[in-house]
C-alpha cells in the first residue's frame, strides 16, 4: 500500500508544484524543474520512503524518458530548419565546436582525478546543445548513476542562472563593443507580429501551459500521441533485442528519437498542441524520483572538480564562441540568443529578446533550440565514447 502512495505522490506532485507556480510568483521565478529536484532531494535526505522504494523509483526513472522523449519531439517542424538565416546557423555551428572543444578540454584537465568523466562530458554536450530533456534521455542511454547526473544538473541550474544573470545585464552592451551590430531583417508588421505569435505558441511560453489540458481539443490529440509514444518506445525496445538480445538504454533512446523525429511528419502527431507540455510533465515526475534516489553519502564521495568541470564548459565555450563571431563577424544579438538557445535552453530566448529589444531573433534563436533538442542526444552519445576512447590515450 505504502508503495502504491509513493507511486502516485510522485505522478501527482509535479501537478501540485505546478499550481504553486501559478499562483505565487517567487516559485515561479525559481521553476518547476528545480522545485520538483529539490522536493526530490528532500525525500532522498530524509528517512520517510518506505521499504522497497527503490524498486518504484526504478520503474518511474526507467519509463518516463522513454515516454516523454517522443511528445516532446513530435511538435518539431524540421521543414522549418531551412528558415534560419545563414548567419544563424554558422552561429549555432559555431557554439557547437566551441562547446565540443571546451568539454574536450576539461575532459583532459579533469578526466583523470575524476570517475565517469566521459559520461559527464557526453551530458554536458546533451545539455549544452539541447536541454534538461537530452541530459535525462543521455542518462538514462548511458546508465549514469543518479548522484551524478543531480549534480551536474545542479551546477548547471546555479551556473547557466548566473551566466543568464550576465547576458540580461550587460551582456549586449558589452558584445557591442566586441562584435557588429544586428541588422534588422526588416520584416513587414504583419509578418512579424505572425511570426512571433507562432513562436511563443510553439514553444509554450504561456503562462499556464496545462490550462484546459482536459478539453476535448487538446486531449484527444495529446491521446493519440501518449499512445504513439508508447508504440515507439515499445518498437525501439523490441529492436534492442533484436540487436543486443537484450535491453540496450543506449539503443532504446537513440531509436526512440530517431522514431520521433519520423513521427513529427505525420500531421496528428505534429499538431498535437499540449504534447510538449505532457513530456514535459513527465520529465517533471522524472525530476523529482530521480532526485529522490540520492543520499546524503552519496554527495560526501563526489569530488568539487565535478564544478570546475562545470564552469570550464559554460563559460569557456562561450568566451571561445565570442571569439569566432567576432573572426566571422557575426553580430552580438544573433551570437547571444545562440548561446542561450544552447546553455540556458529555448524557453528563454524570449526573455534575452526581451532584454535586446529585438523580436526577430526569436524565431532563430528558437530554431536553434528545436534542432539542438533533435540532436543533442546522438551528440552526447558520440561524444561519451569518443571521450572514452580518448581517455586511453592520455
Amino acid at each position: 500500500m505504502n508503495l502504491i502512495a509513493l507511486t502516485l505522490f510522485y505522478i501527482l506532485a509535479p501537478y501540485v508544484i505546478l499550481l504553486l507556480t501559478r499562483r505565487y510568483k517567487i516559485l515561479n521565478r525559481i521553476g518547476a524543474v528545480l522545485l520538483c529536484y529539490a522536493l526530490g532531494f528532500v525525500l532522498g535526505l530524509t528517512d520517510i520512503l518506505p521499504e522497497g522504494s527503490e524498486t518504484v523509483q526504478d520503474i518511474i526513472t526507467s519509463g518516463t524518458v522513454p515516454l516523454a522523449l517522443p511528445l516532446l519531439l513530435f511538435g518539431t517542424k524540421i521543414s522549418s530548419w531551412k528558415s534560419m538565416a545563414g548567419k544563424t546557423f554558422l552561429s549555432m555551428f559555431l557554439a557547437i565546436i566551441a562547446l565540443v572543444s571546451l568539454v574536450v578540454a576539461a575532459f583532459i584537465l579533469f578526466g583523470k582525478d575524476m570517475e565517469n568523466a566521459n559520461q559527464i562530458g557526453g551530458l554536458l554536450v546533451g545539455l549544452y546543445t539541447g536541454g534538461t530533456p537530452n541530459l535525462a534521455s543521455i542518462q538514462t542511454a548511458l546508465e549514469i548513476s543518479p548522484e551524478i547526473y543531480l549534480m551536474v544538473n545542479t551546477y548547471d541550474i546555479m551556473l547557466s542562472s548566473i551566466f543568464l544573470l550576465i547576458i540580461l545585464s550587460t551582456g549586449g552592451k558589452f558584445l557591442n563593443w566586441l562584435l557588429p551590430k544586428y541588422k534588422s531583417m526588416k520584416l513587414k508588421n504583419e509578418e512579424k507580429n505572425k511570426e512571433y505569435k507562432y513562436q511563443l505558441n510553439y514553444n509554450k511560453e504561456n503562462p499556464d501551459p496545462y490550462k484546459h489540458f482536459f478539453k476535448k481539443k487538446y486531449f484527444k490529440p495529446f491521446i493519440i500521441a501518449i499512445l504513439a509514444s508508447i508504440l515507439i518506445a515499445g518498437i525501439s525496445v523490441g529492436l534492442s533485442f533484436i540487436i543486443t538480445g537484450g535491453i540496450s538504454m543506449l539503443i532504446v533512446i537513440l531509436s526512440i528519437t530517431s522514431f520521433s523525429l519520423a513521427g513529427s511528419f505525420i500531421p496528428k502527431l505534429n499538431q498535437a498542441e499540449k504534447s510538449f507540455d505532457g513530456g514535459m510533465y513527465l520529465i517533471l515526475v522524472f525530476s523529482i524520483a530521480v532526485a529522490s534516489m540520492v543520499k546524503l553519502e552519496d554527495f560526501m564521495n563526489i569530488s568539487p572538480t565535478l564544478f570546475w568541470f562545470v564552469t570550464v564548459v559554460i563559460f569557456g565555450s562561450f568566451l571561445l564562441h565570442i571569439l569566432f563571431s567576432a573572426v566571422l563577424k557575426i553580430d552580438s544579438d544573433t551570437t547571444l540568443v545562440t548561446a542561450t538557445a544552447m546553455i540556458c535552453s529555448p524557453p528563454f530566448v524570449p526573455v534575452v529578446a526581451g532584454a535586446l529589444k529585438n523580436k526577430e531573433i526569436i524565431l532563430p534563436g528558437l530554431t536553434v533550440g528545436i534542432v539542438g533538442y533533435a540532436i543533442g542526444n546522438y551528440l552526447g552519445v558520440l561524444i561519451a565514447y569518443g571521450l572514452d576512447s580518448l581517455l586511453r590515450i592520455i
